[in-house]
């Protein structure tokens, strides 16, 4: 005779086969101060992703891209992640001067969303990219930035025909 605590164990053990796998987690978003200030400190680059809550597109983002294993771990490991409510009054200080979290993102020019902005761990702006990015190209512009092509000069169009495989040769 089977035991109730067999069944239970045979049970669970059957559940955790075919039950769907649930997610790894979400992006350890960072606010922008504190993720500014963490930047400064770790010395990595910052992502920044311009969202506003009734856009479709920035929903879509979070739920391809960012909820995406490879993309969150290669985010930890390579930038600061900071989230920016476009519309919000959030308080954000950025070039010793205080703007709202929607004041900021008119700072950046951001018009549409969402919107992904890479800085350098000082702050400094390098490019806006708007509008949804497919997955595999998002985590190829994350190569592109945090393994530093970007700052060897590699144009984005060698990298991306490229598959990120290997740096073309410039032309000087």
């Amino acid at each position: 005779m089977i035991s109730n605590r067999a069944i239970a164990i045979a049970t669970m053990l059957a559940l955790s086969v075919f039950a769907p796998q649930a997610r790894g987690g979400e992006v350890a978003w960072r606010t922008w101060d504190a993720g500014m200030a963490e930047a400064a400190s770790s010395g990595r680059p910052v992502v920044v992703n311009v969202y506003t809550g009734w856009c479709g597109w920035c929903k879509r983002m979070d739920r391809d891209v960012y909820a995406r294993d490879d993309v969150r771990n290669y985010l930890a490991r390579n930038f600061v992640a900071i989230r920016l409510d476009a519309e919000s009054r959030d308080p954000a200080k950025y070039e010793n001067r205080n703007y709202t979290s929607s004041a900021l993102a008119q700072r950046f020019h951001v018009s549409g969303y969402p919107t992904t902005i890479f800085l350098r761990s000082n702050g400094e702006h390098v490019v806006n990219v708007p509008g949804y990015i497919e997955p595999e190209r998002f985590k190829l512009m994350l190569r592109f930035f945090g393994e530093g092509h970007f700052d060897r000069g590699v144009r984005w169009q060698d990298f991306e025909k490229n598959g990120g495989a290997a740096e073309a040769p410039q032309d000087r």
